[in-house]
């Protein structure tokens, strides 16, 4: 079975949780026998791993214009505003301020460099509606050139692309959702991004969904009949013992770990909240907060007027190896997520063996025995977990223990099969 994939993003060049996903999702289907996956993304840059799929840059195809305007690759695309300025990953208050200020220019043609092909920066910047356009046209082309049985499209910004795929050749289209609008918006949902989601479900002949939690709101928010979702959970590669990290600090205090966006989403204000808290009863104790993203300056400003800069600390956005230096170093790790869908980076953490604090409000909480779950709102709740696994030596070995064991018995390889699965109700 050959599979025509999509995807945004594919490691080492990620920014976040989704290209992590896809490759651990790929690497743990190539040890299916007869499976063949082609894994498409905007921009290759060569240093991808190959060693069990094949990845294509779409901005490495040359087009035939003739066959674009016969086939109309963007007929269910009209609602992409080209040249919009919006970006994926975006605070509610940025997305209205983005939303007031667009205007609706017309669409043009694609343009094409000398040979034909387009140019791709495979990122989030200001061009992106064009990016998602462009990628779907040439996933059209990719479509009537290739031999393949299924498609599959990864998160909202290759559905276009599964759209025109399925299309141009008339196989069945599986999405997956690893993340919907409601969870980057916190609900106040960009309506452009909202009718790329509804129409890649609507189109789709079966939808994956990272988690129940996300299952429902496909179900509750999109309209989707529940018969077309289905959970398949994410997992983590195990780390073998000569590559777990143990590098020594440089103090002798408690390290606690808040690793992720910066944004809305990530609750990163009531790990601020949580952290003072904590700090009124022990002062031998660090915060660290992990990441990038719009909500950065207003954490470091904010830890400043609580009086507690000198305790917290700010990486930037990590990835690789920096990943699991950083839970090296860590005694707690903390995901207090208003709206998750899933959540790998806890997996990372307990797999390192740290502790790890979640929300109840992550799909990942539905899957772990071991780890403490509070609701993201309750601070009180949170500063209690953290103080406890802080001073509680007997209680942090028993989630380190039975943690690592349980994550370790996640593996993509059985994600990879229940997807495969789903695969064969299309294909005999």
């Amino acid at each position: 079975m050959r599979v025509l994939m999509f995807g945004w993003e594919f490691p080492p060049h990620i920014s976040g949780g989704l290209g992590t996903a896809c490759y651990g999702l790929t690497r743990g289907m190539s040890s299916i026998p007869g499976l063949e996956i082609l894994f498409v993304v905007p921009k290759a840059h060569g240093d991808e791993d190959q060693s069990r799929i094949r990845v294509l840059g779409a901005g490495d195809i040359t087009l035939d214009i003739r066959k674009i305007r016969e086939h109309n690759y963007l007929k269910d695309l009209s609602y992409i505003e080209i040249n919009s300025n919006l970006v994926p990953y975006t605070s509610p208050e940025e997305y209205e301020v983005l939303v007031n200020k667009a205007e609706n220019t017309g669409r043009r043609f694609v343009e094409t460099t000398m040979g034909g092909k387009l140019n791709f920066t495979g990122t989030y910047g200001k061009n992106l509606y064009e990016e998602i356009a462009n990628y779907a046209v040439v996933a059209g082309e990719i479509a009537v050139t290739t031999d393949f049985e299924i498609i599959h499209a990864h998160d909202w910004l290759t559905y276009p692309a599964g759209i025109a795929a399925k299309r141009a050749s008339g196989k069945p289209l599986v999405i997956h959702v690893h993340a919907t609008d409601f969870d980057r918006s916190g609900g106040k949902v960009n309506p452009t991004v909202f009718e790329i989601e509804k129409t890649g479900m609507q189109i789709a002949d079966k939808i994956v969904a990272v988690s129940n939690l996300t299952r429902n709101t496909v179900i509750d928010k999109y309209g989707i009949h529940p018969d077309k979702v289905v959970t398949v959970y994410n997992a983590v590669d195990p780390l073998p013992e000569n590559e777990q990290l143990q590098l020594r600090r440089g103090i002798n205090e408690k390290v606690v770990t808040f690793l992720g966006r910066i944004t809305l989403q990530k609750g990163p204000e009531y790990f601020v909240m949580a952290a003072h808290k904590v700090l009124k009863k022990m002062d031998n104790v660090r915060f660290v907060m992990a990441g990038s993203g719009e909500l950065m300056e207003k954490m470091i400003l904010w830890t400043s007027s609580l009086g507690i800069s000198d305790r917290f600390h700010y990486t930037g956005f990590l990835k690789g190896d920096d990943v699991f230096r950083m839970f090296s170093l860590s005694d707690v790790y903390v995901m207090p997520s208003v709206s998750e869908p899933f959540g790998i980076s806890p997996l990372e953490a307990m797999q390192s063996n740290v502790p790890s604090i979640i929300s109840h409000q992550s799909g990942v909480a539905e899957i772990l025995k071991y780890a403490l779950k509070v609701d993201f709102w309750d601070v009180d709740a949170l500063a209690d977990a953290i103080y406890g696994l802080l001073n509680y030596p007997s209680l942090a070995e028993m989630f380190k223990k039975h943690g690592v064991q349980e994550v370790n018995d996640m593996k993509w390889e059985n994600s990879g099969k229940k997807v495969h699965n789903i695969y064969q109700e299309f294909v005999k």
